[in-house]
């Protein structure tokens, strides 16, 4: 697996090009709605100096920019790695660069600058000489750790591949107490659409991570959400833990959507809302704050509702959705689903909801953004329409979807369910359906 530039030379540049680590050849392959998301989370995190994995970020950034088509942007993005990276490792290089001088190696060679390509490709072969991996067999493990934050960010398959890529860098450098944290806060992440329950050595190492990482505010909130999941009274403990975080910098990093996720109980969720208007009201422009505040008035309408729920609480929550499907053009698709939901719960607002999913319906959609409408629909004819037989056909439509996603998962979990009761009009359709379908 260890590679140098060098190695390579006989072959053509092309090939030479392909045995890099770097974005452009760890097939990432997103769809274009992906990146739009993906785009968004990352310009969420913000540009904060002290963050220890900007220099990544504007790597991704940057890659994600030159698969839309954002040339100029992707340049400009590659182009502040070094710097970044210079504020955090307090060196003007080091073997974290070979990562980026590969990207950059790539963006010239897309734009038939091959002279420059060349010359960031001579980097990487310097980089790669004056830093050789500890281990003989692997990659540097400054690749890893980027190679598996990177991964972090995609797909249930690559999140695996990611853990995997953090233990070797770990084993290889264990004094880096940032890849020990994001190890576990992507290994706990994952397991967020899961009834799984914490490993105990997952959870000791969480403990272990928050000592080293005092600092880390988001895996504080994680940790603390485990032990109370474990029956620990932890109460006061949030109430000083969200203290901090709102004098945090406005960050998806800063700890504060884990932190409301803690408050998501009927005896809590008032607070988690008051919480959310806090620290919209300290930072009324920033819309990441929008959007979790969104997500509360969410939880307080849709899973939360009581006759006593008043209609001001149904029109802030529609307000807000409304400002964030427009703060995020391109990756609201479970925004405006959630926003049909929440007309459907206001007085006299079902025609609204109905005009919206027909809407969305008649728009064209990649095949997993269609999957992930289908199960939306599907629930919203069930809870809100009561068209049970409907609801059941569009469950039937996520699922037979070749793609293996929490919402093709969760449409056959709904769909066996119904069978299992044994009593259902469409019993026999059901079954048949479950017994024909195929694991994509």
């Amino acid at each position: 697996m260890c590679f140098t530039i060098s190695a390579a030379k006989s072959q053509t540049p092309q090939s030479t090009l392909q045995a890099l680590q770097c974005h452009f050849t760890w097939d990432l392959d997103p769809s274009r709605s992906k990146l739009f998301r993906l785009r968004d989370k990352l310009e969420d995190i913000g540009d904060d100096e002290a963050n220890y994995w900007l220099g990544h970020i504007y790597n991704l950034q940057g890659y994600i920019h030159y698969q839309l088509g954002f040339i100029d942007e992707a340049r400009r993005l590659f182009s502040r790695v070094a710097e970044a990276f210079q504020q955090t490792r307090k060196a003007d290089e080091g073997p974290w660069l070979v990562v980026n001088y590969g990207n950059q190696a790539w963006l010239h060679h897309h734009l038939g600058e091959e002279a420059e390509s060349q010359a960031y490709l001579s980097k990487v072969d310097a980089l790669l000489n004056k830093y050789p991996s500890p281990s003989q067999d692997e990659l540097h493990p400054e690749v890893y750790a980027e190679k598996a934050w990177t991964l972090m960010k995609f797909e249930a398959d690559q999140k695996l591949l990611a853990a995997d890529y953090f233990q070797r860098a770990i084993r290889m450098q264990p004094d880096m107490v940032e890849w020990q944290t994001s190890y576990i806060i992507g290994s706990v992440n994952a397991l967020n659409h899961s009834n799984t329950e914490l490993d105990p050595d997952l959870f000791e190492k969480m403990r272990i991570a928050k000592e080293q990482d005092p600092e880390n505010l988001y895996l504080a909130v994680l940790y603390l959400d485990q032990r109370a999941k474990k029956g620990e009274e932890t109460a006061d403990e949030a109430h000083e833990l969200a203290r901090k975080v709102l004098r945090n910098p406005v960050s998806s990093y800063s700890g504060i959507k884990p932190l409301l996720r803690l408050y998501r109980q009927p005896d809590t969720i008032d607070e988690a809302t008051e919480l959310a208007e806090e620290a919209l009201g300290n930072h009324p422009d920033e819309r990441f704050l929008k959007r979790c505040a969104a997500l509360c008035y969410k939880w307080k309408v849709l899973f939360f509702r009581d006759s006593h729920l008043k209609q001001s609480m149904t029109d802030r929550a529609i307000s807000l959705h409304k400002e964030v499907i427009s703060l995020y053009p391109h990756s609201a698709l479970l925004k405006k689903s959630d926003l049909a939901s929440m007309y459907a719960k206001s007085y006299s607002g079902m025609v609204e909801a109905d005009r919206i999913y027909q809407e969305m319906l008649q728009t064209v959609l990649e095949p997993a953004d269609r999957q992930l409408l289908y199960n939306n629909y599907a629930k919203y004819l069930h809870f809100d329409r009561q068209d049970r037989q409907r609801s059941i056909k569009y469950h039937m439509k996520a699922a037979e979807m070749p793609y293996q996603t929490f919402y093709r998962q969760n449409s056959i979990k709904i769909l066996q369910k119904i069978q299992e009761r044994g009593w259902h009009q469409m019993y026999s359709e059901i079954k048949a359906f479950l017994d024909n379908l195929q694991e994509p």
